[in-house]
């Protein structure tokens, strides 16, 4: 049975948690059985209370395939309406075939390289600027709310804002590698300082990137206003332990330890 309808709506007063299920696609791409099922994996951490379900479909689908895009989208329309789609990845690749066909609540742009092992820095501005400017209109006149993959930099927020960006999606990766050391604090402020300067431009803000449920907790006590986190590799290795509902639970939790977003 799926949760009540209000569970969907906690975006309105606290962080979205929004589940990447990409490594679930890439443990089943390892053997022709079809298992596990990205599917069923995304509707069990739905019925524990995730706000949303990411995908980032490559154009080698290593993990991710297109048939997995697809069945996700129709299970979210069909079960899930009030659960948000994103699809991630570079819209100078694959992604805005995705974006044109299936038009998902956010798409999420990332500057990754076609043999890239995993997202590692975000867009460049000025440098992207007038490349990222059609396909963000482009995206956003089709109904769909376009964030932008970026390091923590304030200065480059009201650039982002400037091409008709929505959000930025806080690349964290940083944050997570100084978490429990001396540059933790230094990293947290850096990441505050980019925060708001992204609402300062008008902009809303997201995060991502080896978040996982110890350092979630101290993420959004110290930086403010942050709207959603999408987290894949962390809570996927969580749940092989703990199963989904419980893994997804332990996050919410982190997540209600916060403050609300403002």
């Amino acid at each position: 049975m799926n949760p009540p309808v209000s569970a969907h709506l906690a975006t309105a007063s606290r962080t979205a948690l929004s589940v990447n299920v990409n490594k679930v696609a890439l443990v089943r791409n390892t053997r022709h059985l079809g298992i596990p099922s990205v599917a069923r994996a995304a509707a069990l951490c739905l019925q524990a209370g995730a706000h949303g379900i990411t995908v980032h479909p490559r154009p080698d689908a290593r993990h991710i395939r297109a048939e997995d895009v697809h069945e996700l989208h129709a299970l979210l329309r069909a079960d899930w309406p009030r659960a948000e789609f994103n699809i991630e990845g570079n819209p100078f690749h694959n992604l805005m075939d995705f974006v044109r066909e299936l038009r998902p609540h956010q798409a999420t742009f990332v500057p990754d390289g076609e043999d890239q092992f995993t997202s590692d820095h975000g867009w460049r501005f000025p440098e992207d600027a007038g490349r990222l400017r059609p396909l963000v209109a482009e995206a956003k006149a089709l109904g769909v709310r376009v964030s932008l993959f970026m390091d923590a930099d304030p200065g480059a927020m009201a650039a982002v804002r400037d091409i008709g960006a929505d959000r930025v999606e806080l690349y964290t990766e940083p944050y997570a590698a100084a978490f429990g050391t001396p540059d933790e604090a230094a990293q947290l402020r850096r990441f505050a300082d980019a925060a708001r300067a992204a609402r300062a431009a008008g902009l809303e803000v997201n995060a991502g990137h080896d978040l996982n449920r110890d350092n979630l907790g101290p993420f959004l006590r110290a930086v403010p206003g942050v709207r959603e986190v999408s987290i894949g590799h962390a809570l996927v290795a969580d749940a092989l332990e703990m199963g989904y509902a419980a893994t997804v639970r332990g996050y919410l939790g982190a997540i209600a330890g916060a403050p609300a977003p403002t």
